[in-house]
């Protein structure tokens, strides 16, 4: 079912079509895909929004029963039946497994990609009491809260960012950990009562990032939409989704990894840039993380994630990531071997 949004589309003077943007309807999908439109406006290109219903948002299951697709599917059938043009993701919610009928033409500068705790009376993490509910959709934070060894009792949450504050707000639980990159794009960050650094929680592999995909054969839009691409955003991204690859784990796999991009010195004391990945595995509840990390140059990002996956499958992660949690947690099913990476550079695809 989609309906079309004309708003923030070309004036009437242009008489060109617009480029249809496909994105979910909740409002931190609508604010994501907003930015690309508005970013291609802003460069000449007429666009719209259409919005696309999908599975994801017509259940309230957990993720871990229907599925790491069950949000972006849709909008890829969509995509390959010339309904739109482009489709905007959350890179997060993509699957492992590449479609070589798409391509990721960009990915735009990356919102800070840290977990954000919400909780009840302004309270920071090491402040809730033992016992306190905290919800999580995610078995890696649920994971790594349990291994704070905190006490704390953390649920099961479903439902978009609005519902899942409103159970604060409401005192159905005491906190949640959501994104905070999505709090950021609704404008709601007053809401965060503490930013989780990484050393507390290493947030998915490409949170916070956007995928902006369209078909592979469409070479012209390809040019277009590598303008919005933003360099270390992929160097980042491709780092992490490469280690996710290589783990064979989708999003429901208790896997955190982080890359950044920063300044250092080289033995001639020359500024260069360098890919600092940190990662971690664990068992769901809690009872044992293993970390890693590994720093080398960003047009080595794919091999630099692969290579620290297998430092960590040598540290026991295959089994962490395959044992049924003890506590009532949902199992996780470890997803088929994945090669979801984006495209080196969206020029070559443009060839």
């Amino acid at each position: 079912m989609t309906m079309v949004h004309r708003e923030g589309s070309a004036t009437t003077e242009d008489t060109r079509a617009p480029w249809r943007i496909g994105t979910r309807g909740s409002l931190l999908a609508l604010t994501q895909a907003g930015t690309v439109r508005d970013a291609l406006i802003a460069a000449g290109q007429p666009a719209e929004l259409v919005v696309i219903k999908t599975a994801g948002d017509l259940s309230s299951d957990p993720v871990q029963k229907i599925g790491v697709g069950v949000f972006t599917s849709a909008l890829r059938d969509e995509l390959a039946a010339g309904a739109i043009d482009i489709a905007v993701h959350s890179y997060k919610d993509l699957p492992t497994a590449q479609d070589p009928r798409f391509t990721i033409a960009a990915i735009p500068p990356r919102e800070d990609p840290r977990d954000a705790l919400v909780a009840r009376d302004g309270l920071v993490l090491g402040e809730l009491p033992a016992g306190s509910k905290i919800g999580t959709s995610a078995p890696r934070r649920a994971a790594q809260l349990r291994a704070l060894g905190l006490g704390l009792d953390v649920v099961p949450l479903r439902g978009n960012l609005d519902t899942r504050l409103r159970k604060v707000s409401e005192g159905e639980l005491d906190a949640v950990v959501v994104a905070r990159a999505g709090l950021a794009r609704i404008d709601r960050l007053d809401a965060v009562t503490e930013s989780l650094e990484p050393v507390q929680m290493l947030s998915a592999p490409a949170q916070g990032a956007l995928a902006v995909e369209c078909r592979s054969d469409h070479a012209a839009l390809v040019e277009i939409l590598s303008g919005l691409d933003d360099a270390a955003t992929r160097a980042s991204v491709l780092a992490e989704r490469s280690l996710l690859a290589e783990l064979e784990a989708g999003c429901d796999g208790a896997i955190g990894a982080l890359a950044e991009v920063v300044e250092s010195l080289d033995d001639e004391g020359r500024i260069v840039d360098e890919l600092s990945l940190r990662a971690c595995a664990a068992a769901v509840d809690g009872s044992e993380v293993l970390r890693a990390s590994v720093v080398g140059a960003p047009a080595d990002a794919e091999q630099l994630g692969r290579s620290l996956a297998r430092e960590l499958l040598d540290m026991g992660a295959r089994d962490l990531l395959a044992a049924e949690p003890d506590d009532g947690s949902p199992s996780r099913a470890v997803s088929s071997p994945a090669t979801d990476l984006p495209n080196p550079s969206p020029m070559e695809n443009s060839r």
